[in-house]
């Protein structure tokens, strides 16, 4: 049976100087630590709640442990006109990201697209936050992040891979920006942890037991057990989404000098990195193209609109009112929650005081 699940609201500012004054309590530099609570605000007001505050409490173990530099030296490494790898120097990967996307549109600005794969970063939050970026300057923002092992390719039960997300932001004229930011396993790790807050059963398809055998358990990975690949099994095409996960794992890491597969560190902090690491932390990769590259940008997002408009009003399945457009619900739930607060669970708001208490640092009163 299903625990009851209680919610609180706060404030949108108050919580993000909650925030900050916890990476502030990190030895963080203020711009940094500015720059990483909009991060994970942007997750919260985007309503993908598993990135977002709820995974401060995450950021501030690893830092104890050593695993978080707050005062990284972040520099390219390696460069060309339009491509960089740039070292994160085992910072936050709130800020690391970020600075790697500035380079990712600077180049592009000259060159008409940027790439830039990273190391030594750790985890960057929700990846749209990284590929909006671009939209400002009338570009195409791309972002993806290799993740801890969790998701078994098909045809294994051993974790290889994480869930590795992948995600494209376009600009449009009229309409909300189309944004595709997906995880490239069944179901992103977040909504897991979600499941298991509520204690409630997961879908068939999210993951496998021990022996590879489908569970709906949602502490199945606490059990030995792995996440699945996007498509779930063979004959619903998991290895379409094994080949996105190893895309992200190749670019992001093989491709920057970060580790990838099974020696991704992992974000929880009781579990240290295997030995004998083949690359350095995780990797992200980034891109940036100039929209006017290819066309001119109010022609481009002309007919963005005209493809948003098509689609709306495709006919729709019985029970269905019309399509979604990608990113239309998270833009909703963002334009809700600036109004209203950011809702936060229970269990959620529990940790967050228990961190406020060992760190000195005030948590704001629920509206």
């Amino acid at each position: 049976m299903a625990n009851e699940v209680s919610y609180s609201t706060f404030n949108v500012e108050k919580l993000r100087q909650f925030t900050v004054e916890v990476f502030l309590k990190m030895g963080v530099p203020i711009n940094d630590a500015e720059l990483a609570a909009d991060v994970l605000i942007k997750a919260d007001l985007r309503g993908i709640d598993s990135h977002g505050v709820a995974r401060l409490s995450g950021y501030v173990r690893l830092w104890q442990k050593g695993r978080i530099n707050p005062t990284p030296t972040i520099r390219i490494v390696h460069e060309t006109p339009s491509t960089a790898t740039i070292d994160g120097d085992a910072g936050l990967g709130l800020v690391v990201a970020p600075k790697a996307m500035e380079v990712a549109i600077a180049k592009a600005e000259n060159a008409g697209s940027g790439w830039i794969s990273v190391k030594n970063s750790n985890h960057f939050g929700i990846a749209a936050y990284h590929a909006i970026m671009a939209l400002e300057k009338d570009m195409i923002g791309m972002s993806m992040t290799n993740a801890s092992p969790l998701v078994a390719p098909t045809f294994s039960t051993e974790r290889m891979l994480g869930t590795n997300p992948i995600c494209y932001a376009f600009p449009a004229g009229n309409f909300p920006p189309v944004i595709m930011d997906m995880a490239t396993s069944a179901a992103a790790n977040g909504k897991l942890e979600i499941a298991q807050r509520k204690d409630v059963e997961v879908p068939t398809g999210w993951i496998q037991d021990v022996q590879g055998y489908p569970t709906t358990d949602a502490n199945g990975l606490k059990k030995g057990g792995s996440l699945l690949p996007l498509g779930s099994d063979r004959d619903h095409g998991s290895h379409k989404g094994f080949c996105l996960s190893s895309i992200v794992d190749i670019l992001s890491a093989v491709l920057s000098g970060a580790s990838y597969g099974p020696w991704v560190p992992p974000f929880v902090a009781f579990l240290d990195p295997l030995e004998n690491q083949p690359g350095q932390g995780l990797g992200h990769f980034l891109g940036a193209m100039r929209v006017d590259g290819f066309r001119p940008a109010n022609e481009f997002k002309e007919h963005m609109d005209n493809w948003i408009q098509r689609f709306k009003s495709a006919q729709t399945a019985p029970g269905y009112d019309s399509v979604i457009i990608p990113g239309e619900p998270e833009a909703a739930a963002e334009v809700e929650r600036n109004q209203n607060g950011i809702p936060l669970i229970s269990v959620v708001v529990e940790d967050l005081k228990c961190l406020s208490s060992k760190l000195g640092v005030e948590f704001p009163e629920e509206l």
